[in-house]
């Protein structure tokens, strides 16, 4: 089962059915109209596979460069890493560094069979064709075959880290989609969740009026926004 999402009587499934059926565009400007600014990732960071859609709520994981560790010390440090992501959740990593990949093949394999929704970095990915062949959802700045053996390793499991301007928690949760990634806060994510549909709702009745000929200005003041 599930855990529970923080907010009464909601589990975390039921959310992130919902927030899977948004589009990050209507999620975005609901949380603008909240003020909540800074909560998109930088535009560098895009799905592996266009047309890929992420929901879920948020495991975070942060690490940096040691060229000092061991292969040994690398691959069991990403080993705990791997066993450590928590099901039904994306893995959000901060690895501080824009050199080498995060993810690949085996550790899409596991992190898919050990039922983790999906892995977004702030850094590269590799093996892509081996990764797109599983359907596992990969969003990452860019792609390269440098790995991590005696350069990098994990120093942080579910506390805060920053991607851009954005602050990630665990616990909150993310969209992601073919325009980027947004991440809504815990303490909100099911009235955002709430208003988005709304918004979507509004959106197909205004594009019905405005494909029969509804004049644009006229459409905005009926519905209030385009």
């Amino acid at each position: 089962m599930m855990p529970d999402s923080g907010v009464p009587g909601t589990p975390v499934r039921a959310l992130t059915e919902r927030l899977a059926a948004c589009y990050t565009g209507a999620v975005h400007d609901v949380l603008r109209m909240m003020g909540y600014d800074d909560v998109v990732l930088p535009p560098a960071i895009k799905a592996i596979a266009p047309g890929t859609r992420l929901a879920g709520p948020v495991w975070t994981v942060s690490g940096h460069l040691d060229r000092t560790k061991t292969r040994d010390e690398c691959l069991l440090g990403w080993c705990t890493l791997l066993s450590r992501a928590l099901p039904a959740h994306v893995v959000v990593c901060q690895p501080h560094n824009h050199e080498i990949a995060l993810m690949g093949e085996l550790s899409a394999q596991t992190l898919q069979a050990r039922g983790v929704l999906g892995y977004v970095v702030d850094g590269g990915s590799r093996d892509t064709e081996l990764v797109l062949a599983q359907g596992f959802p990969v969003f990452c700045a860019f792609l390269t075959p440098a790995d991590v053996v005696e350069r990098w390793i994990a120093d942080r499991f579910g506390e805060p880290v920053t991607i851009g301007a954005v602050t990630i928690r665990t616990g909150d949760y993310l969209l992601g989609d073919r325009d980027g990634v947004v991440i809504v806060p815990c303490d909100v994510a099911e009235e955002v969740i709430a208003q988005a549909e709304t918004v979507m709702a509004t959106e197909s009745d205004m594009r019905t009026a405005l494909i029969g000929g509804m004049d644009p200005v006229d459409a905005y003041h009926r519905y209030g926004k385009f």
